[in-house]
């Protein structure tokens, strides 16, 4: 019984301030992805079907992400956190990036070795948080500076990507600025990427190591 009203109160404190702003705000910013993809995966490979729809999957791709520290904002500010809150904002990122970047490597955009690196954490951190809430006592490890840094170097990199600065890619690029452009967009992806793995085994360490550590102190 006192295990069974224990799970309760669990269950209880993540669905409480379910209807707060800032996760209105989230719940919006799925809705945009998913709004997003349709307008990525119709525009074709580097916009080649659809030029204005490449643009307007960006423009909506940029919009999301913004939101993401817009809800971060609200809750902080108005000292709304939730635990619903800290578990479904990076959900909504990861839709959001993962979709994008098997949506890229579908379309040769950016490599499938990359993809599947970033899709191994974020997938993997993602399952590790419901494992984390579901032990005895368990709360949502909200995301440390490595991992926000990295979210900030993906969307920026994959914004750049899905502008269309030239119609076919940048092997069809005719201006050297062109190249310039898509070399500063890979390299934010792939610094996105070493911060992915580095603040992926931040999580690791400090859901398993550190909390037995702070646990025996």
């Amino acid at each position: 019984m006192a295990e069974e009203q224990s799970t309760q109160s669990r269950k209880n404190s993540l669905l409480d301030g379910w209807n707060a702003p800032p996760n209105l705000v989230t719940y919006c910013r799925i809705v945009l992805v998913v709004v997003f993809l349709g307008l990525y995966i119709a525009a074709g490979a580097w916009g080649t079907h659809s030029t204005s729809m490449r643009w307007a999957a960006a423009i909506i791709f940029i919009i999301a992400a913004c939101t993401d520290k817009l809800d971060g904002w609200m809750a902080r500010k108005y000292n709304q956190v939730t635990e619903l809150g800290k578990l479904m904002d990076p959900i909504a990122d990861k839709l959001m990036t993962c979709g994008t970047l098997v949506g890229a490597s579908v379309f040769a955009e950016f490599p499938w070795w990359a993809t599947i690196l970033f899709l191994i954490r974020e997938i993997g951190i993602t399952v590790m948080r419901f494992f984390v809430m579901e032990r005895p006592g368990g709360k949502v490890i909200a995301a440390a500076w490595p991992g926000k840094l990295k979210t900030l170097f993906q969307c920026i990199g994959l914004a750049m990507l899905l502008i269309p600065a030239q119609i076919g890619g940048p092997q069809h690029a005719a201006a050297a600025w062109v190249n310039v452009y898509y070399v500063v967009t890979y390299v934010m992806l792939y610094v996105a990427l070493v911060l992915c793995l580095y603040s992926g085994g931040i999580y690791l360490y400090n859901t398993f190591i550190g909390s037995r550590k702070a646990a025996n102190d």
